[in-house]
């Protein structure tokens, strides 16, 4: 029995997100005959000449689109970010040496909470005190003499904080998990030993983990690491040490042949106009949407406000399921409202929800 789906709702989910309906359509189109191999790409070995181009391609389109050569290898990795947060220090945190970390929010502090378990570490500077309603200034970063590696998230999707500037750490490897702001914009990704990124929010679906890495640093891990831990495993062997996520990559490739053909300067412009109307519906509603972050601090993918009530807000959210709008709700830690904005919303969604904005506002302000 088929189900014909006429209407899309609008779709602010947190992860797993929006992806690209041209992708949809795609793998929809595909799904049960991948290029005319009678099978689909879910059936698909991954030893076969079908699933070995699209792992390459989507390698060399990730090297491409963050601008990275020969010397940074691009991996496939299952885990999610929540993985990596103790994969990082497993490889790079050795015997006394100690592993800043700049503390700006939930996933800051689990990746802190991880490597505290495997070895030394230290927090280099920290916002909670303040609510994480900022990025710490490069001033406030206090680092160990020689650290192993200093460890940020670029965009933290709880408090809705977003780092504008990379933070100057001398010769130290700069670490950062970027799973809510990944291609979002152009990037300088040379700045950076290492890069990890769940897909599902910006790049593809759930199961997936990017990570980019600077090849010569992989080679320092110990070599007494459990083999499917220890990340020159799956640089050697192009992500295909063992089953990787088939499908999962598959999608991934689709997306950044779409980011691609947009252009990360125009997705960029596009994420900052998204971004612009929302917090533009925050900012003029005389105070009755009251914005958590600071307005240098303010994170393009993720906007999170209050309303003046907690009841306030569960109507929020009640009435805009309503009007067709989805994954609104705060994370469960924090409550409120969260926006995402994630590269496949389109401009149209954030409008029309700046307009259920400032309807809600009228109607019970």
């Amino acid at each position: 029995m088929s189900v014909s789906v006429t209407t899309r709702v609008h779709n602010f989910n947190a992860g797993p997100a929006i992806l690209p309906k041209p992708v949809l359509e795609q793998v929809q189109a595909e799904l049960l005959d991948y290029k005319g191999t009678g099978i689909s790409i879910l059936e698909a070995s991954h030893r076969s000449k079908e699933y070995e181009h699209i792992n390459a391609e989507a390698q060399a389109r990730l090297k491409g689109l963050l601008g990275l050569g020969d010397e940074y290898s691009v991996m496939f990795l299952g885990g999610g970010a929540s993985q990596q947060f103790a994969m990082v220090p497993m490889n790079f945190l050795q015997p006394g040496r100690t592993a800043d970390y700049v503390v700006t929010g939930t996933w800051t502090e689990k990746a802190l909470e991880e490597a505290s378990k495997i070895g030394q570490t230290r927090v280099a500077a920290s916002t909670k005190e303040g609510g994480y309603r900022r990025v710490p200034r490069q001033e406030e970063i206090s680092l160990s003499p020689e650290p192993a590696y200093v460890h940020i998230c670029s965009n933290e999707t709880v408090v809705g904080t977003q780092w504008h500037y990379w933070p100057e750490v001398g010769d130290a490897p700069l670490v950062a998990d970027m799973s809510s702001d990944f291609l979002s914009g152009p990037v300088d990704a040379q700045r950076l030993a290492l890069i990890y990124a769940g897909a599902q929010k910006n790049v593809g679906p759930a199961g997936v983990t990017v990570v980019a890495a600077r090849t010569d640093w992989l080679e320092e891990a110990p070599k007494n690491l459990p083999t499917m831990l220890r990340y020159a495993t799956f640089a050697k062997n192009k992500s295909l040490y063992n089953t990787p996520p088939v499908f999962g990559v598959y999608v991934l490739n689709l997306v950044l042949g779409w980011i691609q053909d947009l252009g990360l300067d125009a997705l960029r412009a596009r994420n900052e106009k998204k971004a612009g109307i929302v917090y533009g519906a925050i900012d003029n509603s005389e105070g009755f949407y009251q914005g958590h972050v600071e307005k240098d601090s303010r994170s393009l993918m993720n906007a999170t406000f209050r309303l003046p009530s907690e009841v306030l807000e569960k109507e929020f959210v009640r009435e805009s399921l309503s009007e067709g709008f989805v994954g609104l709700a705060g994370h469960r830690s924090v409550g409120g409202i969260r926006v995402s904005m994630y590269n496949a919303m389109e401009v149209e969604g954030c409008e029309a929800l700046a307009a259920f904005m400032q309807e809600f506002a009228r109607r019970h302000g």
